[in-house]
């Protein structure tokens, strides 16, 4: 069931029966065909301890089980859309940002610290972005949310990408984050997140940057 993009703000799926696809609530905006909505008590895939991490983390978005026989068309505040086709690898995206994902795919929280220590719990406090952010692994399709588009930097071993932590969207792969300070701390006061702050991406894996610094 992988998402086909009508235009940079809403994409379709197809819906067929026995298998199962969550989005966020609020994000049908119509549909073809034999097909439910029914409000996900257990937030997906993870089951309800995973449930539990996502509500203790604020990270508990609304989702929407959807099933049936049929065809959906999704999209959400006009937001632009990506689409991210898995297969076995991990996507970091934050819930928020979630719009849809086919029901092959596990979902479940990573504490920031785990990947960046002190600094990635530094990055949650300074950029307002949380300190948890969800995740999806396995193989299958999943639809994102982001502002003025998205576009990929792939990074490689030894050639670390640097971005501004507010520009940030999502990562997928064996990828570790690491906030840095491009400026003295005395010199931060009145500077935007881009000129004080750089979020370094190292590994193996692809990062997703919008175009803008709004935040959802």
């Amino acid at each position: 069931m992988p998402f086909r993009e009508i235009n940079s703000k809403m994409v379709e799926a197809q819906v067929v029966p026995g298998q199962t696809m969550y989005s966020q609530r609020g994000a049908m905006l119509a549909y073809r065909g034999e097909v439910s909505f029914t409000p996900n008590i257990t937030g997906g895939q993870g089951g309800v301890m995973s449930m539990i991490g996502r509500r203790l983390a604020n990270e508990a978005a609304p989702l929407m089980t959807v099933e049936g026989h049929g065809s959906v068309m999704f999209g959400h505040g006009g937001h632009h859309i990506q689409v991210i086709n898995l297969s076995g690898e991990t996507l970091y995206v934050e819930a928020d940002r979630l719009l849809a994902f086919e029901g092959s795919l596990r979902q479940g929280t990573m504490f920031m610290g785990a990947q960046g220590g002190v600094m990635g719990v530094l990055r949650g406090q300074v950029t307002g972005q949380g300190l948890f952010t969800t995740t999806l692994q396995g193989k299958g399709s999943a639809a994102f949310l982001a502002h003025g588009g998205v576009f990929e930097l792939t990074v490689t071993p030894g050639r670390p990408v640097h971005v501004d932590p507010q520009a940030y969207v999502a990562h997928s792969g064996d990828l570790r984050n690491r906030l840095s300070t491009a400026i003295g701390w005395r010199q931060m006061v009145g500077r935007g997140s881009g000129e004080a702050f750089q979020l370094e991406l190292s590994g193996q894996g692809t990062v997703y940057v919008q175009a803008s610094e709004e935040k959802l």
